[in-house]
């Protein structure tokens, strides 16, 4: 039996891969929510280890508000930071392997082309930079590392883009939405599912990895989709972010290449079109 950590217990990921896991009589998942385990209180973090032996740890937790932590930075470095190096160096002490859930945040936007793991890291708000750091705090202090950074991610559960669109047209005949903002919707569903290959494979190619689902959209791209495929009738206009200001700033193009984990876990990634097909029926039972 290989027991798993998976912090951030309660949150959209988590719940996630909770969902999958009756698929696997073989891993024993243990989900510690932030009541139940302080990621950035090192005793804390120590004393969760002690009492079980984990062969790996899925950090899950993170302080995701990307404009309240342009005014909340010490939360933020909390969570992000400290939280991911204690894991890190509690991992190190039983040779557990950490896999640390990342974002496309810790790039500015400013390629036309999909960024690779080499490319020149350079956040432009507190949320992007400070899951930067818990990446080097990571790799820092742990061999059996994997990074998977990831972008738009959403599903049937927790706070996300494709439930608070549904939301905003009830009672609405109009909404607009951002366009000049181009990435790629995650469902994270297929996020849990290669998180969970990486340790039924015991990959050991350790390292920083990209996980998106395939396709390029805007946000209002993926408004429109999800409509359709709801059939939702509403009016979206598209509008540029300009005139929707934000603290923190917006990457305008975050899309990943993911030719280093698709050939590593020799997988195939669905189109996000497809991905949020599955999603919305998942929904709506």
């Amino acid at each position: 039996m290989i027991n798993i950590l998976v912090t951030g217990g309660n949150g959209q990921l988590a719940t996630c891969i909770k969902d999958l896991e009756s698929t696997y009589s073989d891993l024993n998942f243990i989900y510690a929510n932030s009541a139940q385990l302080n990621i950035a209180d090192f005793d804390a973090v120590q004393q969760f280890f002690s009492t079980t032996n984990f062969q790996y740890c899925i950090n899950c937790a993170a302080y995701t508000a990307v404009d309240k932590a342009e005014s909340d930075q010490e939360k933020a470095t909390e969570v992000n930071v400290v939280g991911a190096k204690n894991l890190a160096i509690a991992c190190a002490e039983k040779n557990a392997t950490l896999i640390q859930v990342s974002t496309d945040f810790v790039f500015n936007g400013e390629k036309s082309v999909a960024y690779t793991e080499t490319d020149t890291t350079n956040p432009t708000g507190v949320y992007g930079a400070t899951k930067l750091e818990g990446e080097l705090e990571v790799a820092k202090n742990l061999e059996q590392h994997f990074v998977i950074r990831t972008s738009w991610l959403y599903s049937e559960n927790g706070n996300n883009f494709m439930k608070t669109m549904i939301k905003l047209s009830e009672g609405r005949d109009l909404l607009t939405i951002v366009a000049d903002q181009i990435g790629t919707p995650t469902y994270a569903t297929d996020l849990a599912e290669t998180i969970i290959k990486i340790i039924t494979t015991n990959n050991t190619q350790y390292g920083v990895y990209h996980y998106s689902n395939e396709g390029v959209a805007s946000w209002y791209d993926f408004a429109k989709a999800i409509f359709e495929e709801s059939n939702i009738k509403i009016k979206v206009l598209p509008i540029p972010s300009k005139a929707f200001p934000t603290p923190a700033k917006r990457p305008h193009f975050s899309v990943l290449d993911k030719t280093k984990i698709k050939t590593n876990l020799q997988i195939e990634i669905p189109y996000w079109r497809d991905s949020l097909k599955k999603a919305l029926a998942n929904s709506y039972e």
